[in-house]
């Protein structure tokens, strides 16, 4: 059994160090080469005075906004034609590819963010790796720690994964979208292309791609008295 596959294509500066078979893995060391290889002032655009940057190791490429009230922590890579929206905050090690969007009150740690990945809206991303295109309904949380501390384990049918990571969030595929208010548990991989409805709690685990993940709900409307 394998996992399904997720990327059509990674980033050039992850490439090499790419396992289909533990894509977490990007989130250790390869991520912190990359971030370790950044310069120390890196910044291509003009800032607001509203937007507060702190560490070192700050790469923002040309093309790309910044709103009001945002909060950058380096080291960060921030590529072209990015759009970060008022009162976000970037901290803890970022990678974000050209064409992204990070919303208003939306928080990104220590996450891997390809071409054209959205969380836009009040999302909450830590630990975690968005393919190409995907898109985080309004609310979606990412989650990335266990209540109790342990290590972060997929299960995988009969097979349960080890990461060697107490934090890991979501890993997920090209053009993976959520519904609002979803919330997916720490160790979860979807598959390429599947949409993930409004208000699942999505629990640890592979899901495969190009699938729908439902939520069924019964409403009772009673009269009031």
């Amino acid at each position: 059994m394998t996992l399904p596959r997720l990327f059509a294509e990674i980033p050039e500066p992850f490439r090499a160090a790419y396992d289909p078979e533990a894509p977490w893995a990007l989130l250790g060391q390869p991520l912190d080469a990359v971030l370790d290889g950044l310069p120390s002032d890196g910044i291509e655009v003009r800032l607001g005075p509203e937007v507060h940057l702190a560490g070192d190791r700050i790469a923002i490429g040309r093309g790309t906004t910044v709103g009001p009230g945002t909060t950058i922590h380096g080291p960060i890579r921030i590529g072209r034609d990015v759009e970060i929206r008022p009162g976000a905050f970037l901290r803890g090690g970022v990678w974000i590819g050209d064409g992204a969007v990070v919303g208003a009150s939306t928080e990104v740690k220590r996450s891997i963010l390809f071409a054209g990945a959205h969380a836009p809206h009040l999302n909450y991303v830590g630990d975690s790796v968005l393919g190409r295109g995907v898109n985080l309904g309004a609310g979606t949380i990412l989650s990335n720690f266990r209540h109790d501390g342990a290590e972060i384990v997929v299960p995988d049918g009969d097979r349960r994964l080890s990461t060697g990571r107490r934090k890991l969030g979501a890993i997920l595929g090209d053009d993976v979208a959520t519904g609002c208010n979803s919330v997916l548990h720490p160790g979860t991989v979807v598959g390429r292309g599947t949409q993930i409805y409004p208000g699942v709690q999505l629990r640890a685990g592979v899901y495969p791609a190009d699938s729908l993940v439902k939520l069924r709900q019964e409403i009772e409307i009673v009269e009031r008295r």
